[in-house]
């Protein structure tokens, strides 16, 4: 048995090659596929089978050689397993003993175990029987709770105690009974709670409306307050400016800051609706809540924008903007304090709402309106209504617009209402100098509107250059200015002030002009009014520029940007021709009463034998209207209307001289007429003289005089006294000496010059002249005007 086989060598097997290599192949485990397919594609699978039998017999043969060498190895196991066995079993018979005695011994012990198991269950039923109950005490005592809170309108906790018991208890809830009592009640409860708190949330919608009103006013009037401290530090501003311009180099600044709170000066309680809110919150129904206030709010708001058919607006109209103003002062505080109650979309929504039916109703209410004080105070309150909610975060733009929309109405009827007071005012004034008698009315009449001619305070009495016309004008046009900056005002301009002018001229060209030229082509004026109405229209035509820094200073427009050479109202020029107008009218009605003097030319003996050197009796009516006529324009006219009247009225009479020897009922007249007719040329000349230095006419037109004026009759008389009056004809000295004469004229004149011997000689004596020479020199100059005719 110890003898080991030898092992077969592979010429012993007769292997080849091949074999090894197939049978290395399969010692290392590899797979033989390749080589079957390849043996099988090649077409020679029985090569292949015969190696793999000769392998198989190979491998039969190890095996055979490894069981004969261990064997013996096998045999001695064998007989060690027999003897385990063995020991098996004596172990088994001990271990049957031992659980015998075992048993014997644990059944007292198992009797006693099972007393003492079923003491545990006992105590297991009695703890979970405890457990129950107190869970059942517990639920009850929150109940009686919730019940108390309810009572006691404690809503809140109560829900917070249903919420405990549902999320905390009822499920642990042992009795069934008991659980479903409470699982009805729950929602009773919820219920319960909703209405109760909708009933207390639809008292408060009641209240806050009733107060909406009360606190837009109070809102409104910080508003005011607002503006009017605006409207103080912009008056502090200008007089810094005023002072700036009269070079005092000293001021004195402030800043006011004033910080208030809004929510602590507009008191209005919200603590129903936060728990309200709250409280649906908590019930989970949130959104319905959302949904029902602003559905309610909503309501409320378009009965808010229903006026009363009963009432005008011009006295409801504060009421309706501060309850407005009240409605959306509380939406912009629940907003910004209620936690997501209204979405910013909804309040806009609600204020386009307001907005486009606010719009509507103001431009309708407008539209009816004719009286623009009464436009004007609700443009007043819509623009404070706007400071207000524009303080809130609002767009307020659209109020302004329609605002702005309304102001050609409101001008128009601003126009027509200053047309009639300023017709009135012309219908009642005397047209005389007004009289200021004491300090007082000279600031009120003069000084207030810048009319002073000094800056000297005059002695009282006071004649002023103008009628009560004009201070009653300027009060006119200044409230007109005032009215007009106060629409303007706080609407979409920034700038007015362009537009103020723009209706100041309106108001001066088509309203004030129209009504004055009105009365100057009246026809119903006489001479002393119409110069005092040339004189008004003077004045106020220098009033014009107090109108336009006025506008300017009521604007907040710096008073240096009116000062410049363009800024200038376009009445001003219009007035100054309204003005010559009236000097027009003036010269007309001199002229007029001086040919009523001059008629009396017709009264005086043409041919007289004797030769007075007083002149004619008309020439002293003449002369005293003229000086009346002169002193009083040099009270109240400006010196170069006093110069037009002068130069008109000396003009006319010159005029008036050369027709009285055209007229038709004068025949002939003589030398001696003549001379009557110089020497009162002499004294108008000497008048004239006199009244041009004592005016001050002649340092300001030094070139210039009044005897100038007079030209014409001092040419004519010249002529007819000439000693050789044929010279006329003469280009040059005709140029020199007679340029302002007329042939035609001349002609005619010279036709009625038919004097006697005696006069002649009598009148001409003093000149040493033999009267045959001036006569035949007369009568060359007949014969040759005759031909040149």
């Amino acid at each position: 048995m110890n003898a080991k086989p030898k092992r077969r060598t592979v010429s012993e097997n007769g292997d080849t090659g091949e074999d090894l290599v197939l049978a290395t192949l399969i010692g290392n485990g590899e797979d033989l596929g390749p080589i079957v397919r390849h043996a099988f594609e090649m077409g020679r699978p029985e090569p292949l089978l015969f190696q793999l039998r000769n392998l198989v017999k190979k491998k039969e043969v190890e095996i055979e050689d490894l069981c004969r060498v261990h064997y013996e190895e096998f045999i001695l196991a064998v007989d060690e397993l027999r003897g385990v066995l063995v020991d098996a079993e004596e172990l088994k018979s001990e271990l049957s003993s031992d659980n015998f005695e075992l048993q014997e011994v644990g059944s007292a012990l198992l009797m006693k175990l099972e007393e003492l198991l079923e003491s545990y269950s006992i105590k297991k039923n009695v703890t979970e029987a405890i457990k129950m109950s107190k869970i059942c005490v517990q639920v009850l005592d929150l109940c009686v709770r919730c019940n108390s809170h309810i009572s006691e309108g404690q809503f809140y906790p109560a829900l917070k105690t249903v919420d405990l018991i549902e999320k905390n208890f009822l499920k642990n809830v042992p009795l069934k009974a008991l659980r479903l009592m409470i699982e009805t009640r729950i929602p009773v409860i919820k219920s319960h709670i909703e209405k109760k708190v909708c009933s207390r949330f639809n008292e408060w919608l009641v209240q806050v409306r009733s107060s909406a009103k009360d606190i837009g006013q109070t809102a409104v009037a910080r508003a005011v307050s607002s503006r009017q401290r605006d409207e103080d530090m912009l008056a502090r501003q200008r007089e810094a400016e005023d002072q700036s311009r009269s070079g005092l180099e000293y001021f004195a600044y402030t800043l006011d800051v004033e910080e208030i709170d809004e929510d602590s000066i507009l008191k209005f309680d919200l603590t129903p609706l936060y728990r309200a809110y709250h409280i649906h919150t908590c019930l989970g129904i949130q959104e319905q809540f959302r949904e029902y206030y602003y559905k309610n709010r909503l309501l409320q708001l378009n009965s808010d924008l229903q006026i009363s058919p009963t009432l005008p607006f011009l006295e409801s109209h504060q009421t309706f903007l501060a309850q407005i103003a009240g409605y959306f002062i509380v939406e912009d505080r629940v907003l910004r304090t209620a936690g997501g109650l209204l979405l910013p979309n909804q309040v806009e929504t609600m204020w386009e709402t307001a907005v486009s039916k606010m719009t509507a109703m103001i431009g309708d209410q407008f539209s009816h309106m004719d009286s623009a004080t009464n436009i004007l105070m609700i443009k007043d309150n819509v623009t404070l209504l706007g400071a207000t909610l524009r303080h809130y975060g609002y767009e307020v733009s659209p109020l302004l617009e329609v605002l702005d929309n309304g102001r050609e109405r409101f001008h128009t009827l601003l126009l027509d209402e200053c047309r009639q007071q300023i017709v009135d005012v012309l219908a009642n004034d005397t047209y005389e100098q007004m009289v200021l008698k004491k300090e007082s009315d000279y600031t009120t009449n003069v000084l207030s509107f810048h009319l002073q001619t000094s800056d000297i305070m005059p002695a009282f009495p006071y004649f002023a250059p103008f009628s009560s016309m004009v201070p009653d004008v300027c009060r006119i046009i200044r409230s007109f200015i005032k009215d007009c900056v106060s629409y303007l005002s706080y609407g979409i301009y920034m700038n007015i002030n362009d537009i103020v002018q723009k209706y100041l001229d309106k108001l001066l060209i088509d309203v004030f002009n129209e009504a004055i030229l009105k009365t100057i082509n009246s026809g119903t004026t006489g001479v002393s009014q119409a110069m005092q109405i040339a004189a008004n229209i003077a004045v106020l035509e220098k009033a014009c520029d107090y109108f336009l820094h006025h506008a300017a200073h009521l604007c907040g427009i710096p008073s240096r940007s009116v000062e410049r050479p363009q800024a200038i109202l376009m009445a001003k020029i219009v007035l100054k021709t309204s003005r010559d107008a009236a000097y027009l009218a003036l010269l007309s009605l001199v002229d007029t009463k001086l040919d009523e003097f001059m008629k009396l030319t017709e009264n005086i003996n043409w041919t007289t034998e004797e030769v007075s050197e007083n002149g004619n009796e008309y020439m002293n009516e003449v002369i005293i209207y003229l000086d009346t006529l002169m002193s009083t324009a040099q009270q109240i006219l400006p010196l170069d209307a006093l110069y037009k009247v002068g130069n008109g009225a000396l003009e006319h009479i010159s005029s008036s001289v050369v027709s009285a020897f055209l007229n038709d009922s004068v025949k002939r007249f003589n030398a001696n007429a003549v001379m009557m007719i110089n020497y009162d040329l002499k004294r108008l000349e000497s008048f004239a003289d006199e009244k041009y230095h004592t005016t001050g006419l002649s340092e300001i037109y030094k070139e210039g005089n009044f005897r100038g004026c007079l030209i014409e009759a001092r040419q004519l008389i010249n002529l007819l006294l000439s000693s050789q009056p044929e010279n006329f004809m003469n280009p040059v000295i005709r140029e020199r000496n007679y340029n302002t004469l007329d042939y035609k004229k001349v002609a005619s004149i010279c036709e009625k010059f038919k004097d006697s011997p005696d006069g002649l000689f009598g009148s001409l004596s003093s000149r040493n002249t033999k009267p045959s020479a001036r006569k035949k020199s007369m009568d060359v100059l007949k014969r040759r005007l005759k031909d040149f005719n």
